[in-house]
């Protein structure tokens, strides 16, 4: 038997109950007219957390690199340009999807801690068909300023990783002036790991690759199953959806509605500015650059002389709870905590200082 967690890394996170209880509901076929419409509320839900009216709003049937995947796949081909603000390993990411589809990629350095420099960006190239960031980079704790980006962006596509920030932290695609975005079902969404949330502006939709290379997550023929088919009556089959996840996300998401949307992004961040507290009381360093760190995740120096690993390890062995190491270069000089979703309450930051203090005492 599988040993309940308290999930305090950087995802997945413990869903809200709502979401774990809509998995026991019954199994609906992928074309069945009751699920089509949970489908369809479902990506209206998807709309509103997004701050978008795209029309072609849906969840992917992958995790969230698919989303990434997607959305360079579609809009990127050989001989155009991309540049990309890498602040962190989800930074990296980007440049490594974006270069596989051919395109000149631009990859603007920073250093990681750091948020995004939009003037940086901005000038990398005169005139790229894209340009990309990481709106709340996982990898660093760090949330990064989206809305001059766009206001500066020209004729360019801008895209959004809203992988660790959807659902914790306001997101306003539109009023931003972001093209495509995507996220992840496991984070603040509090849903189990499984779908991508995805969404790309009218424009976006005009300047896309017309036969990308990939076949599963062409956006031309995902929309005869969702996004512009909704309503239409006529829907293609492309693939079978995981439709026991996607009731899933639709609970999930109407979680997060009922709460109201402010109400769920103070209570993140309550829980993340009481845990960034908590661990300075204790005399530990925050990691992430002051005035743009996530409340949702917080990074933190191991303190020194403390074995990361062993630390990490008593936490799950004893007390059930998983918080994550670093990445790169911080492997094992940074801990990554997370507060998303259902955890992010007072008591879970309770819980886990008081652990953090038992191991190491």
């Amino acid at each position: 038997m599988l040993r309940a967690r308290t999930l305090l890394g950087p995802g997945p996170c413990n869903p809200y109950p709502e979401a774990t209880a809509a998995l026991g509901q019954p199994l609906l076929g992928h074309l069945d007219p009751l699920f089509l419409q949970v489908l369809d509320e479902t990506s209206e839900r998807l709309r509103t957390v997004f701050g978008t009216a795209n029309r072609r709003t849906l969840p992917l049937s992958a995790t969230g690199s698919a989303g990434m995947e997607a959305a360079f796949v579609n809009t990127l081909g050989p001989g155009d340009v991309a540049v990309v603000a890498v602040n962190g390993l989800f930074g990296q990411r980007m440049v490594d999807v974006a270069s596989r589809t051919g395109a000149d990629v631009v990859a603007v350095e920073h250093e990681w801690g750091q948020p995004v420099d939009a003037d940086r960006v901005l000038s990398a190239h005169p005139s790229p068909k894209v340009i990309a960031a990481v709106h709340a980079e996982t990898s660093t704790g760090v949330e990064s300023d989206m809305a001059t980006l766009g206001a500066g962006k020209g004729d360019a596509l801008l895209v959004a990783d809203c992988v660790t920030s959807l659902g914790g932290i306001p997101v306003a695609l539109d009023e931003w002036g972001v093209d495509i975005a995507y996220s992840g079902s496991q984070k603040c969404l509090g849903v189990a790991p499984g779908l991508a949330p995805f969404t790309i502006s009218d424009r976006a939709w005009e300047r896309r690759i017309e036969k990308p290379q990939s076949w599963y997550l062409d956006l031309g023929m995902l929309g005869g199953y969702a996004g512009e088919a909704a309503g239409s009556g006529g829907r293609t089959y492309h693939h079978t959806a995981p439709t026991g996840m996607v009731v899933s996300l639709h609970a999930g998401l109407g979680r997060v509605l009922e709460e109201g949307l402010p109400a769920v992004h103070v209570r993140h961040a309550a829980a993340g500015g009481a845990l960034q507290a908590g661990l300075v009381e204790r005399g530990m360093r925050l990691f992430a650059a002051e005035g743009h760190r996530l409340p949702e995740l917080t990074t933190v120096w191991v303190p020194e002389g403390v074995d990361s690993a062993a630390v990490r390890t008593r936490l799950l062995e004893e007390y059930s709870i998983e918080i994550g190491g670093g990445v790169g270069q911080y492997a094992s000089t940074v801990w990554r905590i997370g507060m998303m979703g259902h955890n992010a309450r007072p008591d879970t930051v309770a819980t886990v200082l008081a652990a953090l203090d038992a191991v190491l005492a």
